[in-house]
């Protein structure tokens, strides 16, 4: 079976290692490609972006040399939106389409105004950590840890400045399937995740799994194993069309 792509987007103030253990829990067909943003991990010497469709259309000519179908684009949180408006930067640059987006997370482009609400502006070094607790992913020895915080904090202020400056357009829609993940007890409600469906003309899924905003963690298998049955189906209809 030829190999499909599969581009992953990480969430504010990661590094897109975070996706890196995934690889050992994938079928060899997916291959997983951890997309690094400017400004942390092996491109830390970059500067951080707070234009979304900036970094977006760069990333896109970045992965545009070496990227061949069949690929999907895979997001959390920052990383979905990222994903979302890699898509449309791809199709823009003449690339190819992807077989799937998923967006995981967060409320889709079009239902944002009370979401990112007072994220436009930089936030204080003591405002992002309340926000780090509140989102319940990063433990308080970590929070402590003045070394690491002043690594990651810039980081973290940059990445919700992206997602607090976005703002949805009109364009043409994506013409590949979107599967959205949400978190039960996520702030994401189920009307502003299936808001995702007005995103494409395609098929649209959500599944809802049990856990709050880190449930890709907390309940990493059962994401796998979603993203694996969703991706077989298209990958097996992309080589189908291929072969017609």
């Amino acid at each position: 079976m030829t190999q499909l792509t599969l581009l992953c987007l990480p969430y504010s103030g990661a590094s897109a290692m975070v996706y890196s253990r995934w690889r050992r829990k994938l079928p060899e067909w997916i291959k997983l490609q951890p997309v690094e943003l400017p400004g942390r991990g092996a491109r830390y010497g970059e500067p951080l972006h707070t234009d979304m469709r900036r970094l977006a259309l760069q990333l896109a000519r970045e992965q545009l040399a070496t990227l061949k179908p069949p690929y999907a684009l895979f997001g959390h949180s920052l990383g979905a939106l990222l994903a979302c408006e890699m898509a449309h930067a791809l199709r823009s640059l003449g690339g190819p389409e992807p077989v799937a987006l998923f967006a995981s997370g967060t409320a889709a482009p079009t239902m944002r105004a009370d979401y990112d609400r007072g994220f436009a502006e930089p936030k204080t070094d003591a405002e992002l950590i309340e926000q780090l607790r509140v989102l319940n992913g990063t433990s308080e020895e970590v929070l402590a840890n003045e070394e690491l915080m002043n690594l990651t904090l810039p980081i973290l202020r940059a990445d919700f400045q992206l997602c607090g400056r976005f703002e949805p357009l009109q364009r043409p829609l994506l013409k590949c399937p979107v599967h959205v993940l949400g978190g039960k007890t996520d702030r994401a409600t189920p009307s502003q995740l299936i808001g995702w469906s007005k995103e494409t003309h395609g098929s649209f899924s959500v599944d809802m799994l049990a856990g709050g905003h880190f449930f890709i963690h907390e309940h990493e298998a059962k994401v796998l194993r979603l993203i694996k049955d969703q991706l077989d189906i298209h990958h097996r209809r992309h080589a189908m069309t291929a072969s017609a």
